[in-house]
């Protein structure tokens, strides 16, 4: 079992910039893909970004050019860098595990941004 735990939300003006950090505890299956998700009000879950074991990388294209996401394997943590943000990305944002073992999601993370 892995336990997520999403920091560095807030809330920040059109145009600024986020790092949200996702802490891995616990058993970390290998190989696996990390992911970034998001859910605004009223709206479904969508896949932000995604990096495997690897250090490959895919985004939303909503996000293409604005976020970057990174792993630490060292540290077990994965960071989404947000910039050039838009009230738009305003939602929470959750980090998810997914190895052969199963998915494992944290709890979220408040993104805010003001226009």
């Amino acid at each position: 079992q892995v336990q997520l735990v999403e920091s560095g939300g807030g809330l920040v003006q059109a145009g600024g910039s986020l790092r949200l950090s996702c802490a891995a505890s616990g058993s970390i299956g290998s190989p696996n893909t990390m992911s970034w998700h998001r859910q605004a009000p009223g709206k479904q879950r969508d896949l932000v970004a995604t990096i495997t074991s690897g250090g490959y990388t895919n985004y939303a294209d909503s996000v293409k050019g604005r976020f970057t996401i990174s792993r630490d394997n060292a540290k077990k943590t994965v960071y989404l860098q947000m910039n050039s943000l838009k009230p738009e990305d305003t939602a929470v944002y959750y980090c998810r595990d997914s190895d052969w073992r199963g998915v494992f999601w944290g709890q979220g993370t408040q993104v805010t941004v003001s226009s």
